[in-house]
């Protein structure tokens, strides 16, 4: 039985507070939208009309005319084209291969150390590099690089390396650009791979024990299966940041009087495009191209990883 009283029903009480739920719902969706505003404004300028721009110039002449596919067709016949695009395949493979070995048996490592402070000096120790700049990363390795400097010279002597020069040679490239990247990038995610250890209930974990499970059996069969998702995330980002190979083949070139060759990558071969042959549509044309190898490479993560699977 409803109670009833001068003004009415007690339960019109019932829609004040849904009017000022909805009130505070909309306040927080308001200043939702304030935050996500400028990154958006961001992106627009400095993201999608680069892009569209970048499209408009791959597919028109110099005079702005129609061109159809001869940029393209121009840069692919470009005997510098194959090679650059087997340099940056083959520095994808090694680090994208080493990358997500090495990131998530570290991670599960550092996870498995119970020692408090030890694991935080652990995750600090791996982040550190990241810390560097890309280009100062790069300065940093020229001189870890040379036999001469370098605080790992017998290392590199036992590899038969008696100079600079016998290091950065084209066919030893891919390796070492591997190896910068990953001293560089690897620690930043396997902080982000320890946190989503983190994340899985400690009573499947300790159900696991009871059962008999060794750590390798735990690491194989419900950690790594749990991180799929991530993986896959650092998959898609390492790619991305990959096929824009640039700094570290560039400042070689120029350390080592061009015997690292200026057009080693894709990004490099654009810029020769654009800033040596003033040819904007052709550069144009080679973003494009990597675009597309880039997002058909990441739709295989995203699908292969189940990425936006639901749990």
């Amino acid at each position: 039985m409803t109670v009833m009283n001068e003004t009415g029903p007690s339960a019109t009480t019932a829609p004040r507070g849904g009017q000022g739920e909805r009130s505070d719902a909309g306040e927080r969706s308001a200043m939702s939208y304030g935050f996500v505003a400028p990154y958006t404004a961001l992106v627009i300028v400095f993201g999608v009309l680069p892009a569209l721009y970048a499209v408009f110039l791959a597919f028109t002449d110099n005079e702005g005319g129609f061109a159809g596919i001869a940029n393209f067709t121009k840069v692919v016949s470009d005997f510098r084209f194959l090679p650059a695009v087997a340099h940056v395949a083959l520095y994808l493979v090694i680090w994208l291969v080493a990358l997500v070995v090495l990131v998530s048996f570290l991670a599960v490592v550092v996870h498995a150390v119970r020692v408090r402070w030890l694991s935080r000096t652990l995750r600090f120790v791996f982040y550190l590099p990241g810390a560097l700049a890309g280009a100062s990363s790069v300065l940093l390795w020229l001189f870890v690089l040379d036999p001469t400097a370098s605080p790992v010279s017998g290392l590199l002597h036992l590899l038969g390396f008696s100079s600079f020069v016998q290091v950065i040679v084209p066919a030893n490239l891919p390796p070492v650009f591997a190896i910068i990247a990953f001293w560089t990038g690897a620690g930043g995610w396997i902080v982000i791979m320890y946190g989503a250890l983190n994340n899985i209930s400690p009573d499947v974990i300790e159900a696991a024990r009871i059962d008999g499970a060794t750590a390798v059996q735990i690491a194989r069969r419900i950690q790594l299966p749990m991180l799929r998702k991530w993986i896959s995330y650092m998959g898609i980002m390492s790619l991305a940041a990959g096929t824009q190979l640039f700094v570290e083949p560039q400042l070689l070139s120029q350390a080592s009087n061009a015997i690292v060759p200026n057009d080693y990558s894709l990004n490099q071969l654009a810029y020769q495009y654009a800033f040596q042959q003033n040819d904007f549509n052709g550069a144009a044309a080679i973003s494009l191209l990597l675009l597309v190898i880039a997002l058909a490479l990441s739709a295989v993560f995203v699908t292969r990883g189940g990425l936006f699977e639901k749990d």
